[in-house]
């Protein structure tokens, strides 16, 4: 039996230089025999029409070989078939997915760990991540572009939900997706940036995703073994690697005791700042995490949200709403917050069904009143005044009086589950 195929896993935003960087790497390639899957939005596949024309390749019916072994196929059928087709049909020694523009990796790379005939034949080997280092600065700094990937799905008349959805999304929320499950980032079109931005760019990168190589590019020049067979994809942390997923869980195990819990609104005589991190030492970026056991009022909470300095740059987390007994997740990257509702508190289940998801689940922190109901939002950014936030947030508390009547309040947020509510747009 054959050993398994690397797989490199391609993402980055529209215009990021992904097709110059395939180009490259097929340029690049040597001994090295490539197969390079294509995923373009709509109809007609125009990046594989480009890595055909800069490399001197003949696209006929989506599969085609180049004179060095090289093969591009673009994808006309189902990702799963495609890949298994290409395997079946053709030796080489590793396979580039390039996914959408518009859409992050994660999928992409479960198609290739979860027990399928594809993961019989593949292994993903690297998440790399290209990045229009420009576009990701001004990003997160107010200036956001529109969001060109609906411009572009529809373009061509594609239906598909999925890519409906995700073309919608602000160019912000997808880039900070992309990066956080990244193994690699390049941070391309270097010469529109000054050095001092570059190591923003960098910093930021640490921040969003701290175990992420970072490697400055233009044109998306990079030496092919950057990517190849590096081995620095672990599947069993594909849903750990974000930063904010990082902070929470140091923050919950680096003091211990109940000392993140705090039953007080504000002007709690305990500020909560055994919470803070400081990753500036080594990213140039600050984080925090807010914990408290009391409810939120909505309106206000949506008011400090939409008010959230410039200097945030990611905040991500559960926020607990007074007169709700859903979990809501907040997410925030730059200038776009959605919020989405998601399972009950088990706290609001009947007492026969807590006891059974208590006992499944012995590491849950649950307090003797309010059970699992809380709020634990991080966040990371640079620049910003973190005792001015705590405190916008502490006056977002409910009143002793407010929590009395909660029922009655109402705000913003999603109030069935799996619903989205976008509290900010760019």
């Amino acid at each position: 039996m054959r050993d398994t195929i690397p797989v490199t896993i391609l993402s980055g935003s529209l215009g990021a230089g992904k097709t110059t960087l395939l180009n490259h790497l097929l340029t690049e390639a040597g001994d090295r025999d490539i197969a390079v899957l294509v995923n373009d939005m709509g109809t007609v596949n125009v990046d594989a029409e480009l890595i055909a024309e800069g490399s001197e390749l003949d696209v006929d019916d989506g599969v085609a070989e180049l004179s060095n072994g090289c093969i591009c196929c673009e994808l006309q059928d189902d990702l799963e078939t495609a890949v298994v087709r290409l395997a079946n049909d053709r030796d080489f020694d590793a396979l580039v997915v390039e996914s959408s523009g518009i859409s992050e990796p994660a999928p992409v790379a479960r198609l290739f760990t979860t027990e399928s005939r594809v993961a019989a034949l593949y292994r993903v080997d690297t998440l790399v991540t290209v990045l229009d280092t420009r576009l990701f600065l001004d990003s997160f700094a107010g200036e956001t572009p529109e969001r060109r990937g609906a411009v572009e799905a529809n373009a061509d008349g594609d239906s598909s939900d999925t890519a409906a959805d995700d073309a919608d999304r602000p160019l912000s929320d997808l880039m900070v997706e992309q990066v956080e499950l990244s193994n690699i980032v390049l941070l391309n079109k270097t010469d529109l940036c000054t050095d001092e931005e570059l190591d923003e760019a960098e910093d930021l990168v640490g921040a969003l995703q701290p175990d992420a190589e970072t490697v400055r590019t233009t044109f998306s020049q990079v030496a092919p073994d950057r990517l190849f067979d590096r081995g620095l994809f672990d599947q069993t942390e594909i849903n750990d690697l974000p930063g904010w997923k990082r902070a929470l869980a140091e923050a919950g195990h680096s003091h211990g005791g109940g000392s993140h819990d705090h039953d007080d609104h504000a002007g709690d005589n305990n500020t909560g700042h055994d919470d803070h991190h400081h990753p500036e030492d080594v990213y140039g970026v600050t984080s925090f995490t807010y914990r408290r056991r009391r409810p939120f009022h909505p309106d206000r909470l949506a008011d400090v949200l939409r008010d959230l300095p410039s200097g945030v740059v990611r905040s991500k987390g559960t926020a607990w709403l007074a007169g709700a007994e859903l979990r809501v997740v907040i997410g925030q990257a730059g200038p776009s917050i959605r919020a989405e509702a998601q399972g009950p508190w088990i706290a609001s289940l009947p007492e026969v069904e807590q006891e059974m998801y208590r006992s499944n689940r012995p590491e849950l922190d649950w307090h003797d009143e309010h059970g699992d109901r809380r709020t634990e939002l991080v966040f990371i950014g640079t620049d910003y005044d973190e005792d001015a936030l705590r405190t916008a947030l502490d006056d977002g508390l409910v009143t002793d009086e407010e929590w009395a009547e909660s029922e009655s309040l109402t705000g913003p947020f999603p109030v069935e589950q799996g619903d989205e509510t976008v509290i900010r747009s760019p």
